[in-house]
């Protein structure tokens, strides 16, 4: 018998909380990456602590949230009633404990296994609890999980309520650094769904009075709007929705209990399920269900009592019922568009003739396109057969799909060898790489008939499911991997131009980002460092004189296999893309990608000019 083979007690092992969190901070904050992506576990830290805050207002206690961020350091305020002051130690240390139990108290949750703060705790190199209630105020502060001091019962003067400050530990996150426009989103989200509450993060305050109706707005221009947008409240939902003129997908933003559920789940299901039925009635026609669904816009947002998650992230509802003497969650939603949106559709007939225009658009595109997609399908379930383009992952397959399903990713590259690099370095289990056969077509202006036509867009749309909606998307983020050259550059544009064009929400639920990777390697026998700007090169040759290597990288498919799995590891670079809410996505692509070229052109000169200063400036200095 092997000596790997034999089991005895020594190998069984106990782990208290904090261990057990910091050896498996997946389970507790879905994955961990440095910041550039919106899911990361820096940003699940913050909501952690924020959804308490959040619950505290539900609760009618505390009407405004201060929330500050500098550098690593987050602070979050609350004026709630304040923690029971004998047990800020426990809520923040001990597992299984908190006020989320008493079903009557929280009954509408979004927290309630009593683990949120403690993961943020046992992953913070520095946490800090103070709680303030009947002039008296208690706190204790934490390293890594482990209390470090506290202080009980002393005289104050501060207002009621809790305040939480914490530093992300760098040895679990590393080379992290927040990104306001992802905190900035995630709080409007907050106001939306809470209205009457303010938070002031970093001084700026953030509002709502509308709801739904103003995350819509905030998330679709006016100008792109079918019609005025529909806004619904019931009790425990609140839907608001609308048509785009030229977005072809279906496009949702769903929540429960405040969560953004952002991959969707039973609600979402059933608000899908609910919407068709209730326009089929409407109408008296037995339109597709994909008609009715193209290119709508909506918002839903659902209150459950102790709902289950698949995940401790709660980014997707796994409960079928309402809870209490409420029906099931499908019933429920079909019974409220039954009800409130025909009723709508009957009193502004202006609206519902708009939306029944567009179904029977739909339909004329759809059996329009019928021959050509059947055999764009047939074309991609061949090329995926013999593996041609797409090398997939294993996390849609078996025991992993859950619990690693926010770190799929897929690389889009151009040409063999940067394919082959990225191939053989990735890991298998969650990274997928999609070949390019030299440069995509520049779609701007045209239609998704081209999407079916054209091979290597038929068979991107293919690999990532995303023909009618979000919704089944297959990896969570997407991942241009070029060179850093100009063809490198230019095939980063035509596809960005292709995701614009036709899937837009890919951007605006930041999934697409572009891969950086180094333009240089300076070594010396003892040690080798890896600098993505020039600045980075001189730091390092500096560093490690006298006279290290210097190599330049020119393109991926240089960088051998071993190196490439630094790049696209632990300390993978993601720049990700990001849309301006106050742009127009038809004037970008009609800037940038059309044939406007003496404005264009005009344009590249004067930013080229700056650049040269830019450069000018660092040799000479």
């Amino acid at each position: 018998m092997s000596q790997g083979s034999d089991y005895t007690e020594d190998n069984i092992r106990s782990l208290d909380w904090k261990e057990h969190i910091r050896m498996r901070p997946g389970m507790y904050i879905g994955k961990l990456g440095d910041g550039s992506s919106a899911d990361d576990g820096i940003y699940i830290l913050l909501k952690e602590v924020l959804d308490n805050s959040i619950d505290e207002f539900v609760m009618g206690a505390g009407k405004t949230i201060d929330i500050s961020i500098q550098g690593s350091k987050v602070i979050v305020r609350d004026y709630g009633r304040g923690i029971p002051l004998g047990k800020v130690v426990d809520v923040v240390s001990k597992m299984n404990t908190g006020g989320k139990y008493d079903s009557k108290a929280f009954k509408k949750s979004v927290g309630l296994n009593g683990v949120g703060t403690k993961a943020v705790n046992a992953l913070s190199s520095f946490f800090r609890v103070e709680s303030t209630r009947d002039s008296k105020s208690a706190s204790a502060e934490f390293e890594q999980g482990n209390l470090t001091h506290q202080d009980l019962l002393n005289d104050t003067t501060r207002r009621k309520g809790t305040k939480v400050s914490f530093i992300p530990d760098e040895v679990i996150f590393k080379k992290y650094k927040y990104r306001p426009e992802y905190i900035v989103k995630m709080l409007k989200n907050y106001v939306y769904l809470n209205p009457g509450l303010t938070i002031v993060f970093n001084g700026e305050k953030y509002f709502s009075e509308n709801g739904l109706k103003d995350l819509l707005a905030e998330n679709i221009n006016e100008s792109d709007t079918l019609y005025p947008i529909i806004h619904l409240r019931g009790n425990d939902i609140e839907v608001a929705l609308t048509h785009s003129k030229t977005q072809y997908s279906e496009e949702y933003h769903s929540f429960v209990n405040g969560q953004n559920t952002t991959q969707g789940g039973t609600h979402l299901a059933a608000f899908r399920e609910a919407l068709v039925k209730t326009v089929r009635e409407f109408y008296g026609k037995n339109y597709e269900a994909s008609d009715i669904r193209k290119s709508v816009v909506c918002a839903v947002a659902i209150k459950v009592m102790e709902p289950v998650f698949e995940s401790q992230t709660k980014t997707k509802l796994g409960s079928t019922d309402m809870g209490g003497d409420l029906p099931t969650v499908r019933t429920y939603i079909n019974d409220f568009l039954k009800t409130y949106l025909d009723n709508y559709l009957h009193k502004n007939p202006e609206t519902s003739e708009k939306i029944q225009r567009k179904i029977l658009q739909a339909e004329r595109e759809r059996k329009e396109l019928s021959g050509i997609r059947k055999l764009a399908k047939d074309r991609a379930k061949k090329a995926n057969l013999h593996n041609k383009k797409l090398r997939d992952c294993r996390v849609h397959f078996g025991d992993i799909k859950n619990e690693r399903n926010l770190e799929s990713t897929l690389f889009i590259t151009e040409g063999d060898s940067a394919s082959g690099s990225i191939t053989k370095s990735r890991d298998v289990n969650t990274q997928a790489v999609f070949s390019l056969k030299g440069k995509p077509l520049n779609c701007y202006g045209l239609s998704k008939k081209i999407v079916y036509e054209n091979e290597e867009f038929n068979l991107l749309q293919a690999a990532l499911s995303i023909e009618e909606s979000l919704a089944d998307l297959r990896y969570n983020n997407i991942v241009i991997a070029t060179d850093a050259d100009v063809d490198g550059m230019h095939i980063r544009l035509l596809l960005i131009t292709f995701f614009l064009q036709f899937f837009p929400e890919i951007i605006k639920e930041g999934h697409l980002y572009i891969l950086q990777t180094p333009l240089f390697r300076v070594r010396n026998k003892k040690e080798t460092i890896y600098c993505y700007s020039d600045d980075e090169r001189r730091t390092a040759i500096d560093k490690l004189k006298p006279k290290p290597e210097i190599t330049r990288f020119k393109g991926l498919g240089e960088i051998s296999p071993d190196e490439f799995k630094h790049f696209i590891g632990d300390d993978i670079r993601l720049d990700p893309i990001m849309l301006d809410k106050d742009m127009s996505i038809e004037a970008l692509l009609s800037f940038y990608m059309g044939k406007n070229t003496p404005t264009r052109q005009e344009f590249i000169i004067n930013n080229l000019k700056v650049e040269l200063d830019i450069v000018e400036d660092n040799h000479a200095n």
